[in-house]
Parts: structure tokens; C-alpha cells; sequence
């Protein structure tokens, strides 16, 4: 037994495939096989069923998992302790809603940059369904975005709470914020997130159901862009206050006060766990005191 075919096994519990395991391991499928049969035929015990192209684990392979995990784990953790953190090296696919890289995600960088300098990050700026899927397609190691992610094989860690707030131009300069009912501000366009978001869905709802009539949406992947779009008076824009809040203080926009706001976007730092890089859990932790920070300074502001 040997730990290239112990991490060969956790890869094809958790992928249920030798294909998309042999992907993950840059090998081949018959590299995966044989691993699998060598470590069944040492074990005596059957750890997959196999049924054309499913690939799945019997109550033996059911049994033995967590200590396949368990060792990995203390393997790495000996090399952890043997070694230093700024030794870390490889790729970190890191999937990240637009709210997070227009907050607190550049501290993060910094952070890292300075705790594992041999550590090369690939980003991605995405909706949350977008991420959600790559993440449970192992597209990417770590995700922040609005969550929980409902999958068994995912891990949810809190990050931060952000408030949705109504804003718009002044239409009088110096005037302080102003009160609109739904039905008031259908006479504006609402500035907001893309179609496949929550936000966008409880706007729509809301305002057909207080008023019967749909609002004219326009939508846009870009927080900025909703931003700078209120601030040209284009309509009232649905966005965080943290984002928001220096345009507030400059007056280059106006606060609502309504009498219905979006639900608060909660954010989770969500990743599937693997022993063999306990770094993801590491850095998960590291986000959310990063986050945490940034949302006590904002409230102090």
C-alpha cells in the first residue's frame, strides 16, 4: 500500500469516475485501475462497484474512507511541520463573486502573497451558480460566493453579511435621503445583478407582487457598473452599502428609504475537502478573518 494509491482512492469516491480522477491526477485511466486493483487486492476487500461508466463506493470502500483520509491528512501534516508555510507551492483556483473582489478580496492577495509567496492563484469572477457548479465539478478549489452549497461533498464556511441598500443621484444637491414606496420606483429603471441571481429573482417577485406590474430591470455582472450607472442617473441601483458607501459620503448618490429591501447577501467560503491540501482550509480561515475585519471597519465608518 502506498499513498499514490490512497489518494487514488479518495479521488474516485469523491469523483465517482477513473476518468475524471485520472484528469485530476494528470495520469492515465489505466494508471487509475490499476492503483484501485493493487489496493483492493492488498486490502481483500472490494472498494468500488463498477457498472459501465458509474463508479461507486460498496460499504467496505464505505468503511475504509475515513482512514484513507485520516492518513493522507497526517501525512501532509508531517510535511506542514517539517517544512514552512511559505514553502507551499502549486495552483489555487479561486472562484470569487464580484461584491467579495470589490471589498476585501485585494487584502486577501496581499496575505497571501506574504504567507506563501511560491503559491500562484487563478481567479475567477463569476455569478454564484456559476461558481457553485464549478466548484462541485472540481473546476476550482475554493469559492466564495453567496451560499451554503447543498452538496454533501462541500464544505460552508461563514464569511460576511452585506447589507442591499437603495440608491440613486440626487435629483437636488445637498438634499438628504429620500423615502419611495415600490410602486414609486417604478417610474425608474432598477439597476441589479444578473438574471441567474437571488437578488435579481426577490426583486422581481417583490415588485410584481406589490404592484402587479414588473419593474424594467437592467441587469449587469458588474457591481461597478450598476454603481456607476446610478450615479449617471440612469435609475436607483440595488447595491451593498459597503460598496456604496463612499459614493453616499461624497454625495454622488442619495440613499432610499423603503419600504422593502433585498434579503442581506450572505457569503460562505466553500471548497471540498481534501486531506492531501489542508492549505484550502487554511486559506478559507484566513478569508474570513480578512472579511471579518473589513466588515467591523466598514460599520466603523
Amino acid at each position: 500500500m502506498n499513498l499514490k494509491q490512497l489518494e487514488t482512492f479518495l479521488w474516485v469516491a469523491k469523483l465517482g469516475s477513473f476518468s475524471k480522477t485520472a484528469e485530476r491526477l494528470f495520469t492515465t485511466q489505466p494508471a487509475i485501475s490499476s492503483r484501485i486493483s493493487n489496493l483492493e487486492e492488498e486490502l481483500r476487500a472490494t472498494l468500488f462497484d463498477r457498472d459501465g461508466g458509474t463508479v461507486r463506493l460498496t460499504s467496505a470502500g464505505h468503511g475504509l474512507l475515513p482512514l484513507a483520509e485520516d492518513a493522507l491528512g497526517a501525512v501532509q501534516a508531517m510535511r506542514d511541520r517539517a517544512g514552512r508555510p511559505s514553502e507551499v507551492s502549486g495552483l489555487l483556483r479561486l472562484g470569487v463573486s464580484e461584491t467579495i473582489v470589490q471589498t476585501w478580496l485585494p487584502d486577501l492577495l496581499a496575505e497571501l502573497r506574504v504567507s506563501y509567496p511560491a503559491l500562484d492563484v487563478e481567479i475567477s469572477v463569476d455569478v454564484t451558480a456559476n461558481l457553485r457548479n464549478e466548484l462541485v465539478e472540481h473546476a476550482l478549489d475554493l469559492a466564495f460566493l453567496l451560499g451554503p452549497v447543498s452538496e454533501y461533498t462541500v464544505t460552508n464556511m461563514p464569511l460576511c453579511e452585506y447589507a442591499l441598500i437603495w440608491a440613486m443621484r440626487p435629483e437636488a444637491e445637498g438634499k438628504g435621503p429620500i423615502r419611495m414606496s415600490i410602486s414609486d420606483m417604478l417610474a425608474y429603471p432598477i439597476l441589479t445583478y444578473a438574471r441567474n441571481t437571488r437578488p435579481y429573482a426577490e426583486i422581481m417577485d417583490a415588485f410584481r407582487t406589490a404592484t402587479g406590474i414588473a419593474p424594467r430591470l437592467f441587469t449587469s455582472t458588474s457591481l461597478s457598473a450598476c454603481q456607476r450607472m446610478a450615479e449617471r442617473g440612469v435609475g436607483i441601483g440595488s447595491l451593498p452599502r459597503t460598496l456604496a458607501q463612499n459614493a453616499l459620503n461624497d454625495g454622488r448618490l442619495i440613499e432610499i428609504e423603503a419600504d422593502w429591501y433585498p434579503t442581506p447577501l450572505n457569503f460562505t467560503a466553500s471548497y471540498i475537502a481534501d486531506p492531501s491540501r489542508p492549505i484550502i482550509a487554511r486559506i478559507a480561515d484566513m478569508a474570513r478573518e480578512i472579511a471579518n475585519t473589513a466588515v467591523a471597519d466598514s460599520r466603523r465608518a
